[in-house]
């Protein structure tokens, strides 16, 4: 577990639903205030989408698993060429990770404009969208797109609560944690989830942005 995270005390069950309200009151406070800027910046990811590929869907959807194993449709800009799941078992044998994890690099299904939009991760900016809607909140567990029964027993518990845009394993120093290590930092955050690790995750995240670590 990261040192910054241990800090955190596992927190009382008798807060958690308190913690919970705050949490949702919180995620529709910046979403909403903060729309005049990410509303128009989505524009114009839309619009460079759909110059650079003509007649292609803008936007990408896919079925995630969130909490208590609610599966949910995921709104993401699109990066890849619209056939990228027909491709994915072609390249199965180039696959870096061990699965259930998928990674390619370079990965040739993403688009150049793709490429910029992961750089930056605005490919992320519709998930917006999923928080308005309480599929999802700022800051979680990121939902995978993995049926529940592609996990073992043991690591079913780290959607024991809201997933998010952004997560403790995003911003741990790890560039490339794996999927065992990535789970026991779910559960870690989870364990202490609270109002003031949200807001470190969430400061957190934003260095992570601007030094384009997080693709």
């Amino acid at each position: 577990m990261c040192v910054w995270l241990s800090k955190y005390p596992v927190r009382p069950r008798r807060s958690v639903r308190r913690y919970e309200k705050l949490k949702r009151l919180t995620d529709l406070t910046v979403v909403v205030v903060l729309a005049p800027l990410w509303l128009p910046l989505m524009v114009l990811v839309a619009a460079g989408i759909a110059f650079s590929s003509p007649g292609a869907p803008v936007l990408f959807t896919q079925k995630r698993t969130g909490r208590d194993l609610r599966r949910f449709v995921i709104y993401k800009f699109r990066t890849m060429v619209p056939n990228a799941e027909e491709l994915k078992a072609q390249l199965a044998h180039l696959n870096l990770r061990t699965w259930p994890d998928f990674k390619v690099d370079p990965d040739p299904r993403v688009t150049g404009f793709g490429r910029f939009l992961r750089c930056t991760s605005l490919d992320e900016l519709p998930q917006l969208f999923n928080v308005l809607k309480g599929d999802m909140s700022l800051v979680g567990p990121r939902p995978t797109s993995l049926a529940p029964e592609a996990y073992e027993q043991w690591q079913l518990a780290r959607f024991g609560g809201p997933v998010g845009l952004t997560g403790v394993w995003q911003v741990a120093g790890r560039a490339h944690p794996s999927f065992v290590q990535r789970v026991q930092l779910d559960l870690a955050y989870l364990d202490r989830a609270c109002w003031r690790l949200d807001l470190e995750i969430l400061v957190r995240t934003v260095p992570e942005l601007l030094l384009r670590k997080g693709t």
